[in-house]
């Protein structure tokens, strides 16, 4: 196996070479980034469970529902401690933001690397084919038109290869990047779920 893809990089040339590391960088990224996203999404019931303790207002076994797994927990956690500790409203709205999008921020980084990876591995493998065609059109005029056609569809085989080991490359970065970027979305809308509701069960009126 290591003996074929070295086959594949001194066919493909210095093309081949810069998608290899590409693609080493993809992978590296892809697989840091599934394991940074285990349980973003999960805690939808301990959050429920933690709302309706602060709509009992008990804080404290609000607090101790959360287990801070997810961005939506470490926020809400935030947002119960600190009306615990009488923060006014509009520096918590503030600060409730910027974790929210601090949590995001954290959560989208390296997913742009995916998408610019997917971008330009394909357009790098096109570079790399009409390089190789250009060589080979070059090597059938030196030969004034008596080149063995074997010889000739061997460069157009490491042309094209070119070509292959790009969309090879593109296609993990492009779905992995389009997957965790719903996540990220899915992640920002339950943080704003979490603390709308918070916000609307402590501003909502005490029942006589």
């Amino acid at each position: 196996m290591v003996a074929f893809f070295i086959e594949i990089i001194d066919a493909g040339g210095p093309v081949v070479i810069v998608l290899a590391a590409l693609s080493v960088l993809s992978l590296a990224i892809i697989a840091y980034k599934l394991i940074q996203f285990i349980g973003v999404l999960s805690g939808q019931k301990r959050i429920n469970a933690a709302l309706t303790q602060v709509q009992a207002r008990d804080n404290q076994n609000a607090l101790n529902a959360l287990k801070l797994r997810s961005p939506a927990e470490r926020v809400l956690a935030y947002a119960i401690t600190a009306t615990q500790n009488r923060m006014p409203q509009s520096l918590l709205a503030t600060e409730l933001e910027r974790r929210g999008n601090a949590e995001v921020e954290q959560l989208n980084r390296f997913i742009r690397i995916l998408e610019v990876i997917a971008l330009i591995s394909p357009l790098l493998g096109l570079l790399g084919t009409v390089l190789g065609m250009i060589q080979s059109f070059q090597e059938l005029e030196m030969a004034e038109g008596a080149a063995n056609a074997s010889v000739l569809a061997g460069g157009i085989w490491q042309a094209l290869l070119t070509t292959a080991v790009g969309l090879v490359v593109a296609i993990p970065a492009a779905i992995a990047s389009s997957l965790l970027s719903a996540a990220v979305e899915r992640v920002s809308h339950k943080i704003e779920s979490a603390v709308g509701r918070f916000n609307l069960i402590i501003n909502a009126p005490a029942t006589p």
